[in-house]
């Protein structure tokens, strides 16, 4: 009987949860701003994706930056805000916490993959040993 009433609560309290967690209340539950929240993602996620994609990340104030110049495109990601910018528009999306991150995870993760492709090549490229550097800078 005490492990009935334990499991109720604890499926109540896991309900609560989720619907805190996954609520929209900076939308609103306004179906345009829902619509405009899916767009603005999946723009995210195909530009991350494009290979002509340049990834910046601003490290004092935390903004990232993706610039696609085949396409005119320029996205910020800051404090769960998006903004994209064209010559012609620029649209600020307000996103929730999970959605934020799950962008910013995949933008992180596509530039971490750039930076060992990156460290790769430079390894790669050794050829002198630090003492043939010295006899060159003695010389």
């Amino acid at each position: 009987m005490f492990e009935l009433i334990r499991k109720f609560f604890r499926r109540k309290y896991v309900r609560y949860l989720i619907n805190v967690r996954y609520s929209k209340l900076i939308s609103g539950g306004n179906a345009e701003a829902n619509q405009n929240e899916r767009l603005c993602k999946s723009i995210c996620y195909k530009l991350i994706n494009q290979p002509d994609s340049k990834f910046l990340i601003a490290p004092i104030s935390g903004k990232r930056y993706i610039k696609n110049s085949r396409l005119e495109l320029f996205v910020i990601l800051d404090d769960k805000r998006i903004s994209i910018t064209n010559h012609v528009y620029h649209y600020d999306v307000v996103f929730t916490d999970r959605d934020f991150d799950r962008i910013t995870r995949m933008y992180d993760n596509k530039t971490e993959t750039i930076r060992q492709e990156f460290e790769n090549e430079m390894k790669s490229q050794i050829q002198s040993s630090l003492s043939t550097i010295l006899d060159r800078l003695n010389n």
